[in-house]
């Protein structure tokens, strides 16, 4: 995963390349590598680690390279094999001629590496990757027309996936797909650039084109044919890019709600980078400054927030009581300011905001350093006023996030949440080694699982079309997943307009369950684990007043195909981690039904991305 470059022209393209990689650091990654066109073949040059590993393996074959003009370039977070270069991009094939770059996960990539190695073919690395090098490579071999053999590579293919294709024998040409991940090509004079996002080649072209799903274009020094997944030309959108950063970001998405929920695998691996190497090391958070003996002196947690970041508190408290066994207060910022709370060097104080600029929230903190707690911001911006208010910091590294309803910055706040717990429990001793390390091997498969999520969409979207014209919706859930009720109605509820509230299901029926009749949607969050049979029960209830019912779920019960009207299911997950996977469906149901509805989803009325006053 991570950032994909390419260029054809008649510049020296390495550095190009590397240029193009350096700004796409922001997304985090473990290897990169190049691969340049040069007078008789392919040559291909890999690092592990940083991207100066690899600017000191080019200075040694500056030479050889200097005239090359063609070229591909990635970093990559490693999602199948280790960091390795060998597991680094770009890939190749048995004969050598074919390399490419690919950015997503295959999905079936076990079964297309089986019938290639009965076929003959020798697999070098640990990737899914290298799957689709030799895929082509064998349909190549038969076609002889590399746009054609990628065509119908893609019919083979299963999963998110954005490529860039050289082959020595049809030089000085890239050919370039995607499905389900961003992929985008700059037009210049007499020369193309390709990369996952523009600031990539920003400062060679303001002239881009965001190719479509399946959509498969062929690139030379001196045109550019875009071919959708029948085979036939069409002809593409040119836009001009603005220069505002911000709107950069948009990379073709309809909205930026739906880039910046589809960022959110990326949005984890950035997080973890560091903190979690692998799962049998502890737990790495360099500017939380909490000792053994701060720790042991605690009496209570508290944690203040507003909105969105209250809802990833309550998960935060959930989470940290389970892991380190510390009480947790909850409160709303708001709520906070305006009474005598009992707060001393004994309390750790957590404020969470995404700008940390939040006026409840700063007043707050304010409030509770001057009492003696020991302050903790986790907020996306570390040049706030309320990271410069902090003992410890812990910077969620979401990057901007414009749409006005949260999404990334929510999911990064949780997983920030369970790195804190983490990192507490082992300081602490509180959680044994084997669950510390089954909890961390299952939060580094998180981004893989949430790609899976994202690659499917079509049942989100047709339950949110079937649900779109209702006035009221009920989300209800139980245990670790009642904030994920209370911020899935939140997001219907601030893009929509339509009056969605969450419930903790048990308490249904002590009062909200006289609301439950055939015009009223209920939407459970029916995860496996230690609720989950009296949340069905919950779901049987709100059934018998002939609610509309929907599951989102990771079982495979059958019972649940009676019980429920439209059902969302996701990949399976321990139930301790499940609000990270639950919360994608719920933020694409809005986005999806506010789309519908016509609403203006980045701006909805009445609201700001910032509450900078009390």
């Amino acid at each position: 995963m991570c950032g994909i470059v390419g260029y054809v022209g008649n510049k020296p393209v390495v550095d190009i390349l590397v240029d193009g990689l350096e700004q796409l650091e922001y997304r985090g990654y473990d290897s990169s590598g190049i691969a340049v066109k040069c007078s008789d073949k392919i040559e291909i040059y890999k690092a592990e680690g940083k991207l100066c590993n690899l600017r000191e393996e080019l200075s040694s074959h500056a030479y050889e390279i200097s005239k090359a003009t063609v070229g591909i370039g990635h970093i990559r977070w490693a999602t199948h094999g280790a960091p390795s270069v060998v597991n680094a991009h770009p890939h190749t094939c048995n004969c050598g001629k074919l390399v490419l770059v690919h950015n997503g996960i295959i999905e079936n990539y076990k079964e297309l590496k089986a019938e290639l190695e009965a076929k003959g073919c020798k697999f070098r690395s640990q990737t899914d990757t290298e799957t689709v090098a030799h895929l082509i490579a064998n349909i190549y071999g038969e076609v002889k027309d590399l746009t054609k053999a990628v065509h119908l590579a893609a019919k083979k293919i299963e999963g998110a996936y954005a490529l860039c294709i050289m082959h020595n024998d049809e030089p000085d040409k890239i050919v370039a797909t995607k499905r389900n991940a961003p992929l985008v090509i700059g037009l210049g004079e007499g020369e193309y650039y390709i990369a996952s996002d523009v600031p990539a080649f920003i400062k060679h072209t303001k002239q881009a084109i965001y190719l479509g799903d399946n959509q498969v274009a062929t690139i030379t020094k001196s045109s550019i044919k875009i071919e959708n997944e029948n085979m036939l030309e069409i002809s593409p959108k040119v836009e001009l890019l603005p220069w505002e950063p911000v709107a950069l970001s948009k990379m073709g998405y309809k909205h930026f709600m739906l880039k910046e929920i589809h960022e959110q695998p990326d949005i984890i691996r950035n997080i973890l980078v560091g903190k979690i190497k692998t799962s049998d090391n502890n737990i790495v958070l360099d500017e939380v400054n909490l000792t053994k003996d701060t720790l042991k002196n605690l009496n209570r947690i508290q944690i203040i927030a507003c909105g969105t970041s209250l809802h990833a508190a309550m998960v935060g408290k959930y989470i940290i009581e389970d892991f380190c066994k510390i009480p947790v207060d909850i409160e709303a910022s708001s709520e906070y300011i305006y009474r005598n709370t009992v707060t001393d060097k004994h309390t750790l104080v957590i404020g969470v905001s995404q700008s940390g600029e939040t006026a409840d929230t700063l007043t707050a903190i304010k409030q509770s350093k001057a009492r003696g707690s020991h302050i903790l911001i986790i907020t996306n911006r570390p040049d706030s006023a309320m990271a410069r208010e902090a003992d410890s910091l812990l910077s969620v590294n979401a990057g901007i996030e414009v749409s006005v309803a949260a999404t990334k910055s929510y999911i990064a706040q949780l997983t920030s949440f369970y790195l804190l717990a983490l990192y507490m429990a082992e300081i602490k001793g509180t959680m044994t080694s084997d669950n510390l390390k089954k909890i961390k091997s299952e939060m580094l498969l998180l981004p893989q699982k949430i790609e899976q999520i994202l690659a499917h969409k079509e049942e989100i979207q047709k339950c949110a079309r079937k649900y779109a014209n209702t006035r009221d919706f009920i989300y209800i859930a139980r245990g670790i997943n009642y904030p994920t009720a209370l911020e899935g109605a939140l997001k219907l509820k601030e893009i929509s307009y339509i009056n969605a509230t969450g419930y903790p299901a048990g308490e249904l029926k002590h009062g909200p369950i006289a609301m439950l009749d055939e015009t009223m949607p209920v939407l459970s969050i029916l995860m496996n684990g230690s609720v989950y049979e009296k949340l069905l029960s919950n779901s049987e209830e709100a059934k018998a007043r002939n609610a509309r019912m929907i599951a989102l779920t990771n079982s495979t019960d059958e019972k649940l195909n009676d019980l429920f009207d439209s059902i969302i299911r996701v990949p399976d997950v321990m139930e301790l981690l499940s609000p990270l996977i639950a919360m994608i469906p719920l933020q694409l149901i809005a986005y999806y039904i506010a789309e519908f509805l016509g609403k203006d989803v980045d701006q909805p009325r009445n609201l700001a991305k910032s509450v900078t006053v009390e």
